[in-house]
């Protein structure tokens, strides 16, 4: 074999190992604990880095019930934009992935929830702060990845019919990372208010399988921007060590107590809603 044709024996091997179904995960699972899936990219990281790990460690140490918490990044970009996805978290990428291409397995070695849902009792997914760059659009278009309302909106109920269909899934969903004063407009930042209260208010539904992580408000405490003391700096709108530290564990008892009482036990900010003023966050939920 010439070193031409060595060459492309080993391209399209590589090609066809980039472009094969992807497992889902699957050799994370663990039989006998309820497995929780957590789809991010670096905002999420820093939440997780805040203490996700330590404290779940800690429940697991004293609960019976034991939980098999797995974080990845989703989508993931490669080097080379022939493979991979790209690194965008938004409405319409969820949308494309999980809805317009949902019949396949994969799609663009990401997984839809045809291969993840049979596998995770529980799926945690974001958006970046970028989410909250939201412009004034034209015409609604399901198909756009245009940053606008009424495509978010569009976008989003067809995530809710598609997570429908996978009811022995429980998923979460964190309302969107916020932007900080001077990393966005103050039109942008209203639009982004509307669409998560529009979330909140009217897309979430009771006694569906799907449950909110109210990250927004967190991080804005009901303002329009990420406040600058939460924030890596005045114009980087990643969450700082501190913040992260201080909403991790909020984070991990609304992810406890959807597993254990459907979310009924804690705020959408994973607060209790029954907890003494001195309780710390390892005894609030039962």
């Amino acid at each position: 074999m010439s070193k031409k044709q060595s060459f492309f024996a080993v391209f399209i091997f590589m090609f066809l190992s980039a472009c094969s179904s992807h497992d889902g995960y699957k050799e994370k699972i663990r039989k006998g604990e309820v497995n929780v899936l957590f789809l991010h990219h670096s905002t999420g990281k820093n939440i997780y880095n805040g203490g996700v790990k330590p404290w779940f460690d800690n429940f697991n140490s004293k609960d019976s019930l034991k939980i098999n918490f797995f974080e990845t990044y989703f989508p993931t970009a490669k080097k080379y934009k022939l493979f991979g996805y790209g690194w965008r978290n938004y409405p319409y990428d969820y949308y494309n992935i999980w809805v317009k291409h949902g019949n396949k397995k994969s799609y663009k070695e990401q997984p839809t929830l045809k291969t993840l849902a049979p596998l995770w009792d529980v799926i945690i997914f974001k958006h970046c702060f970028p989410v909250s760059a939201i412009v004034d659009g034209g015409k609604p278009d399901i198909d756009s990845s245009v940053k606008t309302l009424a495509n978010y909106k569009l976008q989003y109920n067809a995530l809710k019919k598609k997570l429908h269909e996978y009811p022995d899934t429980k998923f979460i969903l964190w309302t969107g990372a916020a932007l900080t004063e001077k990393a966005t407009k103050p039109d942008r930042a209203k639009r982004a208010k509307e669409f998560f209260d529009w979330v909140r208010n009217e897309w979430d539904e009771p006694n569906d399988n799907i449950y909110l992580w109210d990250f927004y408000e967190l991080e804005t405490e009901g303002g329009l921007y990420l406040k600058n003391e939460f924030a890596r700096s005045l114009k980087d709108s990643h969450p700082a060590e501190d913040f992260s530290a201080k909403v991790a564990p909020l984070f991990c008892q609304r992810v406890v107590d959807v597993i254990k009482n459907d979310g009924s036990k804690t705020y959408l900010t994973g607060v209790a809603k029954v907890v003494e003023e001195n309780t710390t966050s390892e005894n609030i939920i039962d």
